[in-house]
């Protein structure tokens, strides 16, 4: 019995957290079940020489076009694994489009991949925060799958990719615009 009610009070615990939506996200990669884990916004840039290739993945996007990992070769890259039921992806995903529309230009290139979702709310979602880069429909996580040495799994959950390919700096939980922003720009200097 007291099993029992610590096992509700840890859901419940969880349950509260998911609505909170600061500094948790949801990780994804244990049987199809969701799971609160404290999030880690200030993510570090990796040393160059530290870093590891991004896996090749490929997939269709929300407006039904494919997509390959290929596209973002040469670019800084920000994958952003995001669900429409994400409390701290609704805060999220319109700083990143701003983020987005400011750095677009000069080499960077950003891709949402939709986790744990059904198309029409994904799509939905987008379209109600004006959203302009492209995102992957991934309902069963095979993508952050995919990223399983990274904490891909947790969403939300940002990776950004150096121009060859290689993961330069991960996030877990809600990212701070500035934080993006300065690990944008360390990655353009590095070229």
């Amino acid at each position: 019995m007291r099993r029992s009610l610590l096992a509700l009070l840890a859901a419940g615990a969880a349950l509260a957290g998911c609505a909170s939506g600061e500094g948790e996200a949801v990780d994804v990669n244990n049987g199809g079940e969701f799971r609160f884990v404290a999030g880690t916004p200030a993510g570090e840039l990796i040393p160059a020489g530290e870093r590891e290739t991004a896996p090749d993945f490929s997939g269709t996007l929300l407006d039904g076009a494919d997509f390959s990992s290929a596209e973002l070769a040469g670019e800084v890259a920000v994958l952003n694994f995001w669900g429409s039921w994400c409390p701290p992806c609704r805060v999220e995903t319109p700083q990143f489009q701003e983020v987005y529309s400011e750095v677009a230009d000069d080499g960077v290139q950003f891709l949402g991949l939709n986790v744990k979702d059904q198309l029409q709310q994904a799509v939905a979602f987008f379209d109600s925060k004006a959203i302009t880069f492209p995102s992957l429909f991934d309902p069963k996580g095979e993508v952050a799958l995919a990223f399983r040495g990274f904490p891909a799994t947790a969403i939300p959950s940002t990776i950004v990719l150096d121009p060859d390919g290689r993961v330069a700096a991960v996030y877990t939980g809600e990212v701070r615009q500035d934080d993006l922003r300065t690990t944008i720009d360390q990655l353009l200097g590095e070229g």
